[in-house]
């Protein structure tokens, strides 16, 4: 049997903001089981996660760069965090009807090799498949591993998040304010801010857009200073965090969506504050830490279940709407995480 195959394709590699026109959409067909005696695995896919990082996957390979990911081939499917039901298996570990989330191409069916790190079983089904495209996913795990495991927070330290409502921001906040800490985030707009004082239980918030001064904006939110920093953003944020940061304290760079889309990034200021205060600026890349993901889901599943958690999704029914929803993000129209619903289970 053969069906249809639905895929979203990138033209050609992407200078700037992207944009609706830079993908295009090919139907294909796909054969509806696997050669016998592989080990691939046929999957339909169902949910896929749209993320800043794969704006930098749109680029020309630049040899001078460390890049997350090897770029994009234009002419062929992108490819990012999907959720994933099996439909046919020569792998022994996948059966049929069985689910993953992991790296697969953005369209309706995908044949993959399971891969230790880049596609895992999904065991816990008592919560929505879409959450593995989040909070039980890549930008959960991005959360827990940032902010636990390179910040090293301790209760009543500071916390500053930027682009605090996304799907790895709105988590980063939670789970300071469990841990007893003084939490502020920081978004884009008045509908963002307000979930994050109301719905995530962030002590205070505020609009950047609307701030002439962030140095003075984040001095009004922490006039004793901020000991940790869950970096997003970049640029200018950056210059008035490294003002306002207290001795010793903590940056875990996650993140640089200011910076994405630019062709000559910003410089950084401020940076002899590092060396008086002591401040620990650490970059990471949540690869690294996909051997902790069980020890993740131990730690928060038990939330989510006691509805201690809350997890905000923006989503986009049909893969038709993936571009919009993509390119949505680098102008900060969603609001949560960004998911595309390719097929419901």
């Amino acid at each position: 049997m053969t069906a249809t195959n639905k895929q979203v394709i990138l033209k050609d590699y992407v200078n700037g903001f992207p944009k609706e026109s830079d993908f295009d959409f090919t139907t294909t067909t796909v054969e509806l089981k696997v050669p016998e005696g592989s080990n691939l695995v046929l999957v339909k896919n169902l949910y896929l996660s749209c993320d800043p990082y794969m704006r930098i996957r749109m680029g020309k390979p630049d040899p001078s760069t460390a890049a997350l990911a090897q770029a994009y081939t234009p002419g062929q499917p992108i490819q990012g965090y999907v959720v994933s039901r099996v439909v046919e298996s020569g792998h022994p570990d996948y059966k049929k009807g069985d689910l993953l989330w992991g790296i697969v191409a953005w369209e309706e069916y995908s044949v993959i090799t399971p891969t230790p790190h880049v596609h895992f079983k999904i065991q816990h089904t008592d919560v929505p498949l879409s959450y593995y495209t989040g909070l039980l996913g890549m930008p959960g795990m991005t959360a827990y591993a940032g902010f636990y495991e390179v910040c090293s927070p301790k209760k009543g330290e500071t916390v500053y998040v930027s682009a605090a409502s996304g799907a790895v921001g709105q988590l980063v906040g939670q789970f300071a304010k469990m841990l007893g800490c003084y939490v502020v985030g920081s978004a884009g707009s008045k509908e963002k801010v307000d979930l994050l004082k109301t719905k995530f239980g962030f002590d205070d918030a505020f609009n950047y857009k609307e701030e002439p001064d962030l140095t003075a904006a984040l001095k009004r939110c922490f006039p004793n200073g901020i000991d940790i920093y869950f970096e997003n953003v970049g640029g200018k944020m950056l210059n008035a965090v490294l003002v306002n940061m207290n001795p010793h304290g903590r940056i875990a760079v996650c993140g640089m969506i200011s910076q994405y889309n630019l062709e000559n990034q910003e410089g950084v200021h401020n940076l002899s504050n590092i060396i008086y205060k002591r401040i620990r600026i650490q970059g990471f890349v949540v690869f690294d830490f996909y051997d902790k993901y069980s020890k993740f889901l131990e730690f928060v599943l038990p939330h989510i279940r006691e509805g201690k958690i809350t997890y905000v999704e923006d989503v986009a029914d049909g893969l038709e709407k993936a571009p919009e929803a993509l390119v949505g993000l680098f102008h900060g129209k969603n609001v949560g995480k960004q998911v595309v619903v390719v097929a419901r289970e």
